[in-house]
């Protein structure tokens, strides 16, 4: 299966996970699995979250940021993956001066 993601309507998030600014994203979601293409702008964050019930898997193809993972900042460029568990939690901050973009996958929502 294909999911183009230019077919896709972009959709603008404020505060997505009580994080700063607005993410945009392209959804695409089967009933089970969401995945998605996305952008922060520098300064723009997703909320500190904890997954319950899944994991996320997300992959930076552009710009830099922090990613919090379980309350420890680290550094995360493009080409670079993160992993958060079910049970943990992370979150995403653009601290770079560039559009952050990245896919997220998060299966069994």
């Amino acid at each position: 299966m294909i999911i183009d993601f230019n077919d896709i309507e972009p959709t603008i998030i404020d505060h997505f996970k009580g994080g700063e600014k607005h993410i945009e994203a392209r959804m695409y979601w089967d009933g089970t699995t969401r995945i998605m293409q996305a952008r922060l702008v520098p300064g723009a964050s997703i909320g500190l979250h904890t997954h319950e019930g899944n994991c996320e898997i997300l992959f930076v193809t552009k710009g830099e940021g922090t990613l919090i993972d379980d309350d420890k900042p680290t550094l995360i460029n493009a080409g670079q993956c993160a992993y958060c568990p079910e049970g943990h939690s992370h979150s995403l901050i653009n601290s770079g001066n560039d559009p952050l973009e990245f896919y997220a996958a998060v299966p069994k929502q």
